[in-house]
């Protein structure tokens, strides 16, 4: 019974904190909190596939080719 909580307890906690996985573009306090950061800030996030017909139109190719 206590095992089992445990095992739950750490399936549900995951490798960091909350903060630390909603936040990739941001250092970890704890490994990078005493050293200068050389990377920059992120920046605005856009679209990829803007048009849902050519992104479908892209995966139709692909799965053609490979057969």
């Amino acid at each position: 019974m206590v095992m089992s909580i445990v095992a739950i307890m750490l399936l549900t906690t995951g490798c960091g904190t909350p903060k630390e996985k909603t936040a990739p573009c941001k250092r970890p306090a704890n490994l990078f909190g005493y050293a200068e950061d050389p990377r920059s800030e992120c920046g605005p996030m856009w679209l990829v596939n803007p048009s849902g017909r050519a992104a479908l139109a892209a995966i139709n190719d692909l799965t053609g080719q490979a057969e």
